[in-house]
């Protein structure tokens, strides 16, 4: 059961990230406030700026940064455009 619930969160996050950048996805793992580590493995991106989190997603863009969810996070990552990873950073800190 873990398993499904796991590859559903999956599948709807790789959807958003095709379909358009936006967090809604993001909260999923994160929390609706940004307050969770995400899988318990995840820093807490509310306590991050906006510079740290505009670093971390193009770190895991590029592969250069990332711990445990590191290749889940690249894929999360891979179609967005500096615009988009922005435009998530501006969202998630207004």
């Amino acid at each position: 059961m873990t398993k499904i619930v796991k590859v559903i969160g999956l599948v709807s996050l790789v959807a958003s990230t095709v379909y358009g950048a936006g967090t809604a996805a993001c909260k999923g793992c994160h929390g609706a406030n940004f307050e969770k580590a995400a899988m318990g493995k995840s820093k807490i991106v509310k306590d991050m700026s906006k510079e740290e989190i505009i670093s971390a997603m193009k770190g895991y863009k590029d592969d250069s940064y990332g711990g445990a969810m590191k290749a889940m996070m690249k894929g999360q990552v891979a179609n967005l455009d500096d615009a988009a990873i922005v435009a998530m950073a501006d969202e998630i800190k207004k």
